[in-house]
């Protein structure tokens, strides 16, 4: 599989001035966290679960997560496991099938062995189980659960821990549980993929909603904790994981209070201006521009609830060939002593020390998600890569 898979071969070469890499289930954790993207969620009693994967597979998505936790009541547990099995041998039936990363969102520790074990052959196609309300005490008897599990199975298995518990979120208990989560993924560091953080239930223990209007980051209570989780799980020292944007929880915008947050001149002189209104009827100007906060804030990936939401979050995770030629120029061997350097493109400094991981990073996303040519802004890859 590979990020923008789904759209010609010509196209790609006429929009990438480096293409995105191919990757596949087995490639490794560290090029597979960062090319997880947008992760989307879906319910994992859908009857044809199997033909919604393939189909979104063919429009570019290249990680899901099959929910048995918050997507389903609890009455329907024992159905979405039964389905899931189902769905999972279908799909190992079909020769031609190429699903994308998948991952199953459990309940409890017990739930992970014994879905792999009546999975059968069909575990093959499973990447590892998302862990909810993640803690350091909570979050072990899940991680030791899946380590059993991969054993038994002899497939790896990955596991992506959901920061959402109210402990994380209350200040006087929030430095504790941080250390106590760093604990647990540290010691099981190899089967740790990712950390995905869960802002609704944050907002649901202040009884908070954030509007379309609004990104995560404009609710300072959320704003607080994704910084905090940054600073003790996200370094670029070594100690740090991968850590993603939290979901964009809307596809239609019924009414706006405020102005537009998309320009209207990049449309424009790509001729695009349909585009523009349709991405301000499905409340995407607000995704983008939340996508952008995730970036800054040190968050690679998001998770999503709608197939809209992934084309967005994959082209703004493509690299420019500005940040690309100043990533290449700071991490040049002879640049190894240190220094200070103008950019390429003469607008700006580059400290070869201090912007030495930022420009790593840069390097590991432009191998998964690609580097647009020169003169190829975000509204083309948008557009070339809307299916038809």
């Amino acid at each position: 599989m590979r990020h923008f898979g789904h759209i010609a071969p010509e196209a790609r070469q006429r929009l990438f001035h480096r293409e995105p890499c191919e990757f596949t289930a087995d490639s490794p954790a560290r090029l597979l966290a960062a090319a997880l993207g947008a992760t989307l969620y879906s319910p994992a009693t859908r009857p044809r679960l199997a033909d919604d994967i393939l189909r979104q597979a063919g429009n570019g998505v290249v990680s899901m997560v099959l929910c048995l936790e918050d997507s389903i009541g609890d009455a329907d547990v024992v159905a979405g496991e039964e389905n899931l099995v189902r769905q999972f041998a279908d799909l190992d039936s079909r020769a031609d099938a190429e699903p994308p990363l998948l991952f199953i969102r459990v309940r409890t520790p017990e739930q992970i062995p014994d879905l792999v074990r009546r999975l059968g052959p069909s575990v093959r196609l499973l990447s590892g189980f998302v862990l909810p309300k993640f803690t350091g005490e909570r979050g072990l008897p899940f991680l030791e659960a899946l380590t059993a599990a991969e054993a038994e199975a002899g497939h790896r298995l990955f596991a992506m821990p959901v920061l959402e518990s109210p402990e994380l979120l209350y200040r006087e208990s929030r430095v504790e549980t941080l250390e106590g989560i760093f604990r647990a993924v540290d010691k099981y560091r190899d089967r740790v993929l990712a950390l995905r953080l869960g802002v609704t239930d944050f907002c649901s223990s202040y009884g908070l909603r954030r509007a379309p209007d609004m990104t995560a980051y404009d609710v300072q209570v959320v704003a607080s904790v994704i910084a905090d989780v940054v600073n003790m799980l996200g370094r670029a020292d070594g100690t740090g994981f991968t850590v993603t944007g939290p979901v964009w929880e809307y596809f239609r915008l019924s009414e706006r209070m405020f102005k537009p947050q998309l320009r209207q001149s990049p449309f424009l002189e790509m001729q695009a201006v349909e585009l523009r209104a349709k991405l301000l009827e499905h409340a995407m100007d607000g995704l983008l521009r939340e996508i952008s906060l995730d970036q800054a804030n040190g968050l690679l990936g998001k998770t999503c609830i709608h197939p809209s939401h992934v084309l967005p979050v994959h082209t703004l995770s493509v690299v420019s060939h500005e940040e690309y030629s100043d990533a290449q120029d700071i991490l040049r061997p002879e640049r190894g002593g240190g220094g200070v350097l103008r950019s390429a493109y003469t607008n700006k400094m580059n400290e070869v020390k201090p912007h030495r991981a930022w420009a790593e990073r840069t390097l590991l996303r432009a191998e998964v998600f690609g580097v647009a040519r020169e003169d190829v802004n975000f509204v083309e890859l948008l557009a070339a890569g809307i299916p038809d």
